[in-house]
């Protein structure tokens, strides 16, 4: 692929608190775009608090698009039902990642090398960390969802190098 920077892994851990979209709970799924991609979660049957545990990785060529999440309750007979929406950037993730390529190796694991604070510019209902975590660079956030009575997903992002690929 032209222009490869590297691969975004999105663990999709969980959601907290969803909306109600059938009679006493929903099937929730989320669907994730960046650019032209569009990645699915699994369905979790009958859950406003769905474990999904899934992996799903983007290619990323350009840093500077958003990544949105779309959350969706699964019905047989109609059309899925839209349980809100989230969208956030990767770019504080990226510079963060440039970051620890200037320091170089041996950083204790755990350390903290960016806080991002929710803001009315970001849909993270907390502080949001970007932490050196076993040689690798992670983020977690907690996502508010938007358009939509209630609801947060928790996801963790994670960088992943391609050989021959341009690089960070």
């Amino acid at each position: 692929m032209e222009n490869l920077m590297g691969l975004l892994r999105i663990h999709v851990k969980r959601g907290v608190n969803l909306a109600i979209r059938d009679i006493s709970s929903s099937d929730p799924y989320i669907v994730v775009h960046f650019g032209k991609q569009k990645l699915k979660t699994r369905v979790v049957k009958h859950s406003v608090n769905p474990e999904w545990n899934d992996l799903l990785t983007l290619s990323v060529t350009d840093p500077n698009l958003p990544v949105k999440l779309t959350v969706y309750d699964y019905d047989v007979f109609s059309a899925d039902d839209k349980m809100g929406e989230a969208e956030f950037h990767i770019g504080p993730y990226i510079e963060a990642i440039k970051f620890c390529h200037q320091l170089g190796p041996g950083l204790p694991s755990g350390t903290i090398i960016r806080k991002i604070e929710p803001s009315r510019k970001n849909c993270l209902s907390e502080e949001s960390h970007i932490v050196w975590n076993q040689d690798k660079i992670v983020q977690n956030m907690f996502l508010r969802l938007q358009h939509v009575e209630c609801g947060e997903v928790e996801i963790q992002l994670e960088w992943v190098n391609v050989p021959g690929a341009r690089g960070i």
